[in-house]
């Protein structure tokens, strides 16, 4: 259980892959994926409310949708940043930032479930929620369990 703990957050931070490199990869197209969906929500002129996720915008507060998804934008490009600082620099922390992953999705997975809104179609969002659970889960197994065996073997 130490050495699981110690590989999900290691006490030396470096820019080493422990256990298998799949994760990795993995994580690092997740986290070109996350930056480019994040610069959609921020720049695009309705946030991606309308043109991606079917929002009726044409109520009234529409704009305060759209702020709202701008700042969402915002947040995920935050959480972009740092998942390619850890691609590029700190790629000892994948396994960690999996475990990131795994509770932001099932905390926007619980946020639509307590608010939830129509929909003119299911989002990509909702539709990738459903891939990239199960697939981060997997990853954050893989990367433990590959971890563990690399250091049980080397002792």
């Amino acid at each position: 259980m130490k050495k699981i703990f110690e590989t999900l957050l290691p006490s030396s931070v470096d820019n080493t892959i422990r256990g298998t490199r799949i994760p990795f990869y993995i994580f690092a197209l997740y986290a070109i994926v996350s930056a480019v969906r994040s610069c959609i929500h921020l720049l695009s002129p309705d946030g991606g409310a309308g043109t991606i996720a079917g929002m009726d915008l044409s109520v009234a507060g529409a704009d305060g949708i759209v702020f709202a998804f701008a700042l969402w934008g915002s947040s995920q490009l935050l959480f972009a940043i740092i998942q390619l600082l850890v691609v590029f620099r700190y790629k000892s922390l994948v396994p960690f930032m999996y475990l990131m992953l795994i509770l932001e999705v099932l905390l926007r997975e619980l946020v639509g479930r307590m608010k939830p809104v129509t929909f003119a179609h299911t989002p990509p969002g909702a539709i990738g929620n459903q891939i990239i659970l199960p697939l981060a889960a997997l990853m954050l197994v893989l990367s433990l369990w590959s971890a563990y065996r690399q250091t049980s073997d080397a002792q």
